[in-house]
């Protein structure tokens, strides 16, 4: 990784501890690691991560507890009893010489008592400032020392740090390596800001996508395996997550300005991702910010107008010369009336005091945010937004030695290494000819009589199959296209595929091909020649571990998406989808299959020729798609809105800017075909 990012841009080694780890002779290892490297570590980004001081076990410093009657004793003697005691330390309020003179003042006193200031120290702050911690009830001065009072709830929270023992084990696991989702989820919200953009080149269960799409990240994955992007899909599709309250939003600004206690913002909201959204807070009460905050003063002024002159009654009536710190919580039943009465109008107005100046103190503090708690709608229940699944074409990367010579045979476009060692149409035709070709239907199969090389340019065999049943079948000869080992089959190459394929009187063109481009997947004949396009399974670049796996479907035929488009209300534009074209070998008719054979297709109402984008979707098929939606999300779906998606007419949408829409349909099988309309 040094030699990838470089030494300097190395930010941190995370150690994870699992569950346990695998039986070995020497010492067992039960952790993980996650190594953190920044493009550039000038500007890397950061958010910091906190956690509850309890759940870390670090509150045990908090050893006292101010109880209600403003008694303190051992947080360890506290009872259920006692449940609204808050917990504090106390701390220092000097420290080490530093030559401010303005904390140097000797002495100071606090609740009767005086203290004199250590020798080779100074006090945390000016003499006023310090008489206004004592006013705000913060000093500690049950010792030989004043002390500054810090409750838990001061700052409650401790950061993160890169010892992670809470993450253990993988939750709802399908897949054999799938990681726990806390795992990602902090290290997307340490480095990410909602609407950035995650990339995880390596998807098995789709962990990474999934916690991206509940945190508001945009999100690529990438894997080779099918299993694991089929897993990823269904995963992020039937997953539910919280619907969170965003910054740029009415109902942000109504929370936001809840917690700050100020005015609901005016600015127009347009709902962008990209403001963040509201998220809980916690206060960093210091010190500091007790002794600036000017406001203390003015609340305590203002009750001692009150207190004074109940305390001076209190006093008359008990013959007591009784100072603030030393009136007693509670009253004696032999008191006289007139003491009990201001014993208990004067503790009133006491504890009213304390709570306008804990109010204000946390008001005017400084406050920290917890960006994995963020303000949700309980109301409103979210799922996956849109996204799309690109079936890109494979590469091979071949391999060199430690002088740059190559070790590993290259080949061409037709899989034909240049040492000889191999040639994938040789795997390809193997496979064919027992496998044969399946289209969307069982019964509509083409199995090969016989199959042998052709030495064509770009049909390298021909295939006999029989059309047709008893008295009236016929034989067919069909010129076989492969295309590309590691590439996509393009219109061109079509193209002069079918050409000499009528050259050469062939009945039928079937191309063979890993991926075929938007263009290719246009054409579904030249002439009198009908070309059918097969997708290979993956599995195919396993080469001989096939013999082990049986036949599959190695070879689909998914036939042309058969639509129309109508003209809507407002100048706008409906897709009609009736089904797709299948070329049945029985009958040699390409006819179209009705919707019943379709699980789902998509429009990108306004394609772009690069990346087709699911901007409607729709839900056919015979299996009550309805009930297994209900199934999977887990919770009841609102009929009237299905009903608009368990559909074969779209709803009405604006022409398209880029002058083409794009039509995706998907079978039962799992195969998928798209056909692009100019509008």
């Amino acid at each position: 990784m040094d030699e990838v990012f470089g030494e300097e841009n190395f930010f941190s080694l995370i150690t994870v501890r699992k569950t346990g780890g695998l039986g070995s002779a020497g010492l067992t290892g039960i952790s993980d690691f996650v190594v953190w490297y920044a493009k550039s570590i000038d500007s890397v980004k950061y958010r910091n991560l906190l956690q509850h001081k309890v759940n870390m076990g670090t509150a045990s410093q908090y050893s006292y507890a101010l109880l209600s009657s403003g008694e303190t004793i051992s947080a360890s003697k506290l009872t259920t009893a006692q449940s609204d005691a808050k917990i504090f330390q106390p701390t220092a309020v000097h420290t080490m010489f530093a030559g401010v003179q303005s904390c140097l003042y000797p002495t100071f006193q606090a609740n009767g008592k005086t203290f004199r200031l250590p020798v080779n120290r100074q006090w945390s702050t000016t003499l006023p400032n310090m008489m206004r911690v004592g006013k705000a009830g913060r000093l500690y001065t049950g010792g030989s020392t004043p002390r500054f009072i810090r409750f838990l709830d001061d700052h409650p929270v401790t950061e993160l740090n890169n010892l992670w023992t809470d993450v253990m084990g993988a939750q709802d696991v399908i897949y054999v390596v799938q990681t726990n989702p806390r795992i990602v989820q902090r290290c997307l919200l340490m480095t990410t800001d909602p609407g950035d953009l995650v990339l995880d080149p390596t998807c098995g269960s789709g962990t990474t996508a999934y916690v991206a799409e509940q945190w508001g990240r945009r999100w690529v994955t990438i894997d080779t395996s099918r299993v694991a992007l089929a897993l990823a899909r269904a995963r992020i599709m039937g997953a539910r997550y919280p619907y969170y309250l965003l910054s740029d939003s009415l109902g942000g600004q109504k929370k936001e300005a809840e917690l700050t206690r100020t005015a609901t913002s005016g600015t127009p909201t347009y709902g962008r991702i990209r403001q963040g959204f509201v998220y809980e807070r916690v206060p960093h009460i210091t010190l500091k910010s007790i002794a600036n905050n000017a406001e203390i003063d003015v609340i305590w002024e203002k009750f001692q107008e009150t207190l004074e002159p109940l305390r001076a009654r209190l006093n008359a009536a008990m013959g007591t010369h009784w100072e603030e710190w030393e009136v007693p919580r509670d009253a004696d039943e032999s008191w006289p009336q007139p003491a009990i009465d201001a014993h208990k109008q004067w503790w009133e107005q006491r504890i009213a005091r304390q709570k306008e100046i804990d109010a204000s103190i946390a008001a005017k503090a400084d406050y920290e945010f917890l960006y994995d708690k963020p303000f949700d709608d309980k109301k409103i229940v979210r799922v996956a937004g849109p996204f799309t699944v690109e079936s890109l074409s494979p590469h091979r990367t071949p391999g060199v030695g430690e002088d740059g010579e190559l070790i590993d045979g290259i080949h061409d476009a037709r899989g034909v290494h240049h040492d000889g060692r191999y040639e994938f149409g040789d795997t390809v035709l193997k496979h064919l000819e027992y496998a044969g070709v399946q289209q969307a239907h069982k019964e509509d199969k083409i199995d090969f009589t016989s199959l042998a090389p052709y030495p064509g340019e770009a049909i390298c065999a021909e295939g006999r199959y029989t059309e047709g049943v008893d008295d009236e079948a016929e034989e067919r000869r069909a010129g076989i296209f492969i295309g590309p080992e590691f590439g996509t089959v393009s219109r061109a190459d079509l193209v002069e595929a079918a050409r000499e394929a009528a050259e050469a009187a062939f009945d039928v063109l079937i191309s063979c091909a890993f991926s075929y481009d938007a263009q290719a997947s246009d054409l579904a004949k030249l002439g009198r020649v009908a070309i059918l396009k097969a997708r290979m399974n993956a599995d195919l670049h396993m080469a001989d571990d096939l013999k082990n796996t049986g036949k599959g479907n190695l070879f689909v035929v998914f036939g042309e998406p058969d639509f129309d488009v109508l003209d809507a209300d407002d100048d706008e534009l409906q897709v009609k989808i009736n089904g797709v074209d299948v070329f049945h070998p029985q009958t040699g008719e390409v006819r179209s299959d009705g919707p019943e054979g379709i699980a789902c297709w998509f429009i990108d109402t306004n394609y772009n020729e690069e990346s087709f984008f699911v901007r409607h979707a729709y839900f056919l098929g015979a299996n009550d798609p309805y009930k297994s939606l209900k199934t999977t999300l887990k919770a009841e779906i609102n009929a009237d809105a299905w009903e608009t998606l368990h559909s074969d007419t779209s709803r009405p949408f604006p022409k398209p800017e880029t002058g083409r829409i794009a039509v995706k349909v998907i079978n039962h099988l799992g195969d998928e075909v798209m056909k692009v309309f100019r509008v």
